[in-house]
């Protein structure tokens, strides 16, 4: 059994899978409102206790535990066995997700701590788009001032877009030599381009502010708005509060929630539709650069909370792209969940849906990162 642990900054996820067994998730949960005013809960080792308690987490029959982190740098490219050595590389990374990584290496440090026995693996969000080439990865400013900064593309949601992509390209029977399009909707979002299993490009930046219209974040943005805004008096952090918080779809209508916007498209609201319209534009135009780059696409994967259940949002995205070989069943797109194709059975380019399981993919690498060191 592998415990998989996703500590945030307010709260703690959890999932203790078995990857031979019938049922593979036995135990999952949340615990939530970390360190908040009033909270039961008032620190990381609080919540890990509780963890502790709800998975049992000194039984023998667990063998390891997977940790998610967010940002691995330009050190780490793949998952890795966590030694006193990776959680220094992990701290030197908080810069680049300083809201993140603090919260990682508290659990990464408080499990170590309660089972110093078990091999503990970090799967980091960016390993995935390691691969990306050099061209798709740099950013044109002074290199000197770019390397001595680690500033460069990364890329976020690595271990869904893994998972999604090998999932996907198994759909339509090229599991080795598919080109995939893998789109990330939730509150954030994000586009990749894999071919035969290698990510070649991804939406996400530096930071995941980069790419497409989000719940809450601008996505790309002529980087001279930030001037603009700080001459006219914001500060600093003020403008960085508005473009991760106050920016995307709540920017443009004052919500975040694509099913609220929606409704609210549905019954005439010009900002909604403005909102939508925007969203929807700026994902287009990542499909049609990705096929660009792909050269051949087998098929476009739709995920996370928005790419699973927002049959609109899929139908508007892909409408008008007939030329570049993607027909959309109207029928199989509304039909019910799970992992399934909603493309024409002409259509050049499959179209697919497929429900993320970010938590099997962390038990995946976690249990073949163990089994490697244990090889001789």
């Amino acid at each position: 059994m592998i415990l998989v642990l996703n500590s945030g900054s307010s709260s703690v996820k959890y999932q203790l899978i078995d990857l031979d067994g019938p049922t593979r998730v036995l135990v999952g949960g949340k615990v939530e409102r970390i360190g908040e005013h009033g909270s039961p809960v008032p620190d990381h080792e609080a919540a890990l206790r509780i963890v502790a308690h709800e998975v049992s987490l000194d039984s023998p029959e667990l063998t390891a535990i997977g940790h998610r982190v967010v940002h691995g740098g330009p050190l780490f490219t793949g998952p890795v066995l966590i030694t006193d050595d990776v959680v220094k590389h992990i701290a030197e990374a908080v810069p680049l997700a300083p809201l993140h990584n603090p919260a990682n290496l508290a659990g990464i440090e408080i499990t170590r701590r309660l089972r110093p026995d078990l091999p503990q693996v970090a799967v980091f969000d960016t390993a995935f788009h390691s691969t990306i080439p050099p061209a798709a990865r740099t950013y044109a400013i002074d290199r000197e001032i770019a390397e001595r900064n680690g500033v460069r593309r990364y890329g976020f949601h690595g271990t869904s877009t893994a998972y999604v992509s090998r999932v996907a390209a198994e759909l339509v029977g090229r599991p080795d030599s598919a080109n995939a399009i893998v789109l990330h909707l939730g509150n954030g979002a994000s586009a990749s381009a894999v071919s035969a299993g290698t990510c070649v490009d991804t939406s996400m930046g530096m930071t995941p502010l980069e790419g497409l219209v989000m719940g809450t974040r601008s996505g790309d943005i002529d980087p001279a708005v930030i001037f603009v805004l700080i001459r006219s008096g914001m500060s600093p952090d003020e403008v960085e509060a508005m473009l991760f918080r106050h920016s995307g779809l709540q920017g443009l209508c004052g919500e975040n929630d694509m099913r609220t916007v929606i409704a609210r498209v549905e019954a005439g609201d010009p900002d909604a539709v403005l909102a939508y319209d925007v969203y929807c534009h700026r994902l287009r135009k990542y499909i049609g650069a990705y096929c660009a780059v792909l050269g051949r696409v087998d098929v476009i994967a739709f995920t996370g909370g928005v790419g699973e259940n927002s049959p609109l949002v899929r139908q508007n995205v892909l409408s008008g792209l007939h030329p570049l070989g993607i027909r959309l069943d109207p029928v199989r797109n509304a039909s019910a969940s799970g992992t399934r194709l909603i493309s024409t059975d002409d259509s050049a380019v499959a179209v697919a849906v497929i429900p993320t399981d970010e938590e099997l993919e962390i038990a995946l690498e976690t249990s073949a990162v163990v089994a490697r060191t244990k090889s001789p």
